[in-house]
């Protein structure tokens, strides 16, 4: 439970290091001219190896862009995959992220997350 309160702070506040081996950078933060009361947010997600996150949801539309390493997604009622550099990945408001994770326990994974959601909302919220 103290990772999932730590992991929610860290996605929804300024950069932190979270569990003491993920690390979640904010990029930046804008709101979308033209798309009433939305706005985007870039990030990057550093795994530490065989690190991973608890179950949760975004509540927004959700891309995920692999930079280094190889990373393991699934969201509810969907197939797990495993991505590598190069590699994209997709979550609906409505999925709920069952798996995301560092595939190595050598290497560490880095990826790049664009989220559109409402204005002002959390990045992340509990999910079970």
């Amino acid at each position: 439970m103290k990772r999932f309160i730590l992991l929610i702070a860290l996605l929804c506040a300024p950069s932190w290091a979270y569990a003491q081996t993920t690390k979640v950078t904010p990029l930046m933060t804008k709101e979308l001219t033209g798309i009433p009361g939305k706005e985007g947010t870039m990030l990057t997600v550093e795994y530490a190896p065989g690190e991973s996150s608890p179950i949760h949801r975004h509540n927004a539309h959700v891309f995920v862009y692999v930079l280094e390493g190889t990373v393991i997604m699934q969201v509810k009622g969907g197939d797990e995959v495993r991505l590598t550099p190069g590699q994209t990945f997709y979550e609906s408001p409505s999925d709920v992220h069952v798996v995301s994770k560092n595939a190595s326990m050598t290497e560490p994974a880095k990826f790049l997350v664009f989220v559109v959601k409402d204005i002002g909302t959390p990045i992340l919220v509990p999910a079970h």
